[in-house]
């Protein structure tokens, strides 16, 4: 038996590191997380993204120990740096549509640039409140 226990921990073992040396295995793990979090989403009828659970998902398990970031750190690499091949499809949208580049097009930059701008500002507000708020009660 003890034999046995051994050798599941090897190939166990063995197992692990062949996945974190893989990152097509790990792309492949991180698309069947969103599948499945996005069919079940469905499935149940919440309207928010699968993607946004998996991700939700996973890091619930990172937080638990059930699984380590390095795990998935080769293909999570992988993927961002090629991102930019995710946004060809709407450069080619805007190649189609030419009255983006017009007034159109420079009310939607404003609109989605101000939007950033200020979420990212009440972002950081809220992150610099919650910080002094923090050392506050430390003190």
């Amino acid at each position: 038996m003890d034999t046995f226990l051994v050798s599941l921990r090897r190939h166990r073992a063995g197992l692990r590191r062949g996945f974190r040396r893989s990152r097509v295995l790990q792309i492949l793990a991180l698309v069947a997380v969103w599948l499945l979090a996005d069919a079940l989403m469905r499935q149940w009828g919440v309207p928010v993204p699968g993607g946004i659970v998996g991700l939700c998902v996973l890091l619930l398990a990172f937080a638990l120990g059930w699984l380590s970031p390095r795990t998935f750190s080769g293909g999570a690499r992988w993927l961002l740096a090629e991102m930019l091949l995710f946004f060809v499809p709407a450069a080619m949208i805007l190649l189609d549509n030419r009255q983006m580049f017009g007034w159109l097009g420079l009310k939607l930059l404003v609109v989605v640039v101000g939007g950033t701008l200020l979420v990212m500002a009440a972002t950081a507000m809220t992150v610099e409140l919650l910080l002094r708020r923090g050392q506050r009660d430390e003190h």
